[in-house]
Order: C-alpha cells, then structure tokens, then sequence
C-alpha cells in the first residue's frame, strides 16, 4: 500500500521488462518531487496516477522530477509529463533522453564491432542493435532543465545531497540523507539481484568503452564509507543491511569470476563462448544484458588476473588462463 514514511512515499510501477515493476519515489519538501518515473506505456501511467490520488496528489502537483539514470523503465514516461515539470539528472542522461534516436543510431557501428571482437555468430549484431533500440521505444524525448553531480542538493529538497553512483549506467546518481540514513539507490544496489553493469559506447570526447565493473564497484565501496540505515531501490524490497548486500554483490562476483577462470585454465575461449555458458536460457533473448554481464567479467579477469587475450585473423579476441 502506498503511503508516506518520514516525508518519502515509493510507488511500485509496472514494466514491459522482464526485472518487473520499477520502484519509484514521491519526495515532499519545498518543492515535490517524484524520483524517477515508470517506462513509456499506458499501463504505467495510469498506475503512476492512481496511486499518486491515493496520497492526494495529482501528477500536475509534481514540480520536479529526479532521474537516477536514463534506462527506459526509469526515465520513460517524461513523456506524459507537461513540458513545465522541470527534470534533473546527471549531465550524461541528455544523449541519451534529449536525441535519443540519432543517438542509438550512432551506436550500431560500436555494438556490430563489439559483437565481432567477443565472437558472436553473424546473426548476434544485428539482434543486439535491435534489442536495444526496442527497449528504448520504452524511453522520451526530453531535455533536462538541470544537472545533478555529487555533493549538489537538488532545489526544493535541503535535506538530500546527490552522489554519482555510475556502474550500472553512466548516468547514474542516488540521494542521501544523512539526518536519518536514507539512501534512494535507484538500480545501483537492490535487494534480489546484482545489477549488471551494462555496456556503453565511450564518452564523449574518448575512444574507449567505459569498463562499468570497476566503476560499480568503487561506487560499491563508496556506500561502505556512509552510515546508511535504509536503501530505498529500484526495483523490490527495501534493504536495511547495507554493508551485508555490498558484502554479497563482491560475493557474488568473485564467484562468477572464479568460475570463468576454471573453464579459461583448460580451454581458450570468446566472451560469447562463455556468454553461453553463463545464461544458457537467457543470451538469445536478453543479450544485451547477458553480454554486458560477461564483457564485465572479462575486463575484471583481464586487469586483476592477468588471464591472456589473443586476436584471431577474423577480427575476434579469445582468451585464455593457461600456459599452455
């Protein structure tokens, strides 16, 4: 049941996409302000509706809307919203929200190319472009009036203090408040799942892909340093035992780090060699997320194990942890 707890209500909104209802929040203060919003469907904006007239508010109350990130489930349903609702967010959510269209276009040569490198069969690039350019049928088409950095208090709201959490997303930002603990994480750190440090063309002005593993888990070891009681995130439950889920996502990574490191000590082997190995029931629906998954797992293998990387004569990389 929607309600309001310490000046925050979470409202739990319906997705198009297989990680279920997106979790987004109502803040009170000076101003009024909704974290995040839902993806670009009806469905979403009626239940946004709905249960924003169950606390009294009606979507035109909303003066400002907050983005922890630009995925479409996050981001999405701008579109609903009056042009004069202000949006805030972290300057890397404009190439994604603002032009969108040209943007993804832009990217194909980049997705085709990493296809190629991590060996997937001449069928996978075409599939993974058009993957990511559905799922962003779910997006806006909106500028934002702001930008949000770490240590900044977005207007209206002296309680909170931003923090760029990148790893998940470049974009990505979360707010404190330190009187109480609170932390509203959007998809930086939940409950069920390790998010998946997904994979981006590079910044602007660089050439190199951005390796999000290492950036998650510096943004990881950042929370460790904050007295955090309560993770208000994206998607399920709220966690109250932050140390512990930061404990269990290195957990969980070493784990899966180590069990790649097995299968390259005995055979050399592509990223999507292993992509299949690692989400055998996924990889062919979901690619995009299983391959952002793996090329993490090989970029963390790469610097801090050592394994080999090798180029074959038809453009792919494969890589290997024996001497042989």
């Amino acid at each position: 049941m929607t309600e309001w707890i310490n000046g925050v209500a979470k409202l739990s909104i319906p997705t198009p996409f297989p990680v279920g209802d997106v979790n987004v929040y109502l803040l009170k203060g000076d101003r009024l302000t909704l974290v995040d919003t839902g993806p670009n469907t009806i469905d979403a904006w009626d239940s946004l509706r709905q249960q924003l007239k169950y606390l009294g508010v009606t979507t035109s109350d909303i003066e400002q809307i907050i983005l922890t990130h630009h995925h479409p489930d996050h981001a999405g349903l701008l579109e609903f919203f009056p042009v004069s609702t202000e949006v805030y967010g972290h300057p890397l959510n404009d190439r994604w929200l603002s032009q969108f269209d040209s943007f993804l276009a832009e990217q194909d040569p980049f997705f085709v190319q990493l296809c190629k490198e991590f060996g997937a069969p001449v069928e996978y690039p075409s599939q993974l472009v058009r993957e990511i350019k559905r799922d962003y049928t779910y997006s806006s088409n909106r500028d934002l009036t702001g930008h949000l950095v770490t240590g900044a208090t977005p207007l209206g709201q002296g309680d909170w203090v931003v923090l760029e959490t990148p790893g998940h997303a470049q974009s990505h930002i979360s707010l404190y408040r330190e009187k109480d603990g609170v932390f509203i994480g959007g998809d930086h750190l939940l409950h069920h799942i390790s998010p998946n440090p997904c994979l981006e063309p590079p910044l602007p002005g660089e050439t190199e892909r951005p390796q999000s593993i290492f950036q998650y888990n510096q943004s990881l070891y950042e929370l460790l340093k904050l007295p955090i009681r309560l993770v208000y995130a994206g998607h399920g439950k709220e966690i109250y035992d932050t140390n512990q889920r930061i404990q269990d996502s290195f957990l969980h990574q070493q784990e899966r780090s180590s069990r790649i490191m097995k299968w390259l000590e005995t055979e050399s082997l592509t990223a999507f060699e292993v992509c299949q190995r690692l989400f055998p029931h996924n990889y062919q629906h979901q690619l995009y997320l299983s391959m952002s998954e793996t090329v993490a797992q090989f970029d963390y293998l790469t610097v801090l194990e050592g394994i080999r990387v090798f180029k074959e004569g038809s453009g792919e990389y494969r890589y290997s942890a024996h001497s042989g």
